[in-house]
């Protein structure tokens, strides 16, 4: 796109995450290379060259979306807004013939409806587009050619160009999904957050749809997280190297190695989550690599440690059980009873819920599954008695 990546220089660019994964996103850029990396709420700033733009795109597992900023400016009025996007030169960066969409944010300003406030943006557009050369765009908020963000902080205004289009938590694999997926980027940030050393056997006893098999595969296969993405905004902008992109690739494409030292364990209650699990992972090429089982999780039998566990067990908001103590109190009594010398994490929004596992966790990590506030907590599950005592001198809670 003409004018919004300068040639051999760096720029700024700002990674959108999930609530709670910013740090671990700021590693996974540094990782990459970006230089001035900044944590932000939900976010993080950074900047590189056209290389890492497509780089974060394709291979941060933990970015929702990556956004290069394009113009700041005051707006403290609907015509200021309007007359201050107009100025910019629309058909210098985009097509008549490309489609566009804006997605707007505000906070503590004279906007109340972000809606309105695309609205005044997009006749802005339009209208610039209209004087130049008798047409305009249209919009297309599914599947747009261009995707322009917008936030208002007060008085300032900040339009930014979003380079992946389809939310990256989106990662292509997903042919069937149950009432409530787990979100993709979070599951990986699951992963990240447990420590997981890519070695030890991975077990979800309530595996739903299979998000976190799959994931945990990824990452232990050196699997691009774009890998099955298929399409990102940025093919779209008038300066798209292709040449680049498809170098990027093929780098990524030598560290593949799904010869891996260790087995994934997946089951779930619902015949129809696991015929979903099987869908994804055979779309995701692992349905090899994983064992799936139906049936109740306390009658699930696990490999022996060194193995974790990782799950994300049914909570009210999510889907409704009838009694949620009960479940959770008899997740706790198996993961003492079955998981000897583990290390479990179990992610929920019910905070009470948790308590009822009955096990002092060594951490409790504050995470958002979409609005939900919820807790991803460690188990440590010692071998032998019930009185071997945790590394902090607790005992477990029976």
């Amino acid at each position: 796109m003409s004018g919004l990546m300068p040639e051999g220089k760096p720029f700024p660019m700002i990674a959108k995450t999930v609530q709670g994964l910013e740090e671990e996103l700021a590693a996974e850029l540094v990782d990459l290379g970006a230089q001035d990396v900044i944590i932000l709420n939900r976010a993080v700033g950074f900047s590189g060259d056209k290389k890492l733009l497509y780089q974060a795109n394709y291979c941060c597992r933990l970015a929702l979306r990556i956004l290069v900023p394009y113009r700041r400016f005051r707006a403290g009025s609907e015509d200021e807004l309007y007359f201050r996007a107009k100025e910019i030169d629309w058909p210098s960066l985009f097509g008549v013939d490309q489609t566009f969409a804006i997605d707007s944010v505000t906070s503590n300003s004279n906007f109340s409806h972000s809606q309105y406030v695309s609205q005044l943006v997009k006749d802005a557009i339009a209208d610039r587009f209209r004087e130049k050369g008798g047409r305009r765009p249209s919009v297309d908020l599914d599947q747009p050619d261009i995707r322009i963000n917008v936030h208002i902080s007060g008085a300032e205004c900040s339009l930014s160009f979003d380079s992946s289009g389809t939310s990256l938590h989106k990662r292509g694999y997903r042919v069937m999904t149950h009432d409530a997926p787990l979100n993709e980027v979070l599951a990986a940030g699951m992963i990240r957050k447990s420590g997981w050393d890519k070695h030890s056997h991975f077990v979800d006893p309530m595996c739903g749809s299979g998000t976190l098999l799959i994931e945990a595969l990824m990452l232990a296969t050196a699997t691009p997280a774009g890998f099955y993405h298929g399409n990102f905004c940025f093919f779209n902008w008038k300066d798209f190297d292709k040449t680049l992109w498809e170098n990027i690739k093929a780098e990524a494409a030598v560290s593949i190695n799904r010869e891996i030292d260790f087995r994934v364990f997946g089951n779930d209650l619902s015949r129809k989550s696991i015929y979903q699990a099987r869908e994804n992972l055979e779309k995701a090429g692992f349905d090899n690599m994983v064992r799936l089982t139906q049936g109740d999780f306390k009658r699930f039998d696990p490999p022996e440690a060194p193995a974790i566990l990782i799950t994300n067990p049914p909570y009210g908001e999510r889907i409704q059980v009838e009694d949620i103590t009960t479940l959770y109190q008899e997740l706790g009594n198996t993961l003492k009873r079955k998981y000897p010398g583990y290390k479990a994490w179990v992610l929920s929004a019910d905070i009470q819920a948790l308590k009822m596992i009955g096990l002092k966790p060594f951490r409790r990590i504050p995470l958002f599954n979409g609005p939900l506030e919820c807790r991803f907590f460690g188990f440590d599950l010692y071998a032998g008695s019930k009185k071997d005592r945790y590394t902090d001198g607790s005992e477990l809670i029976n």
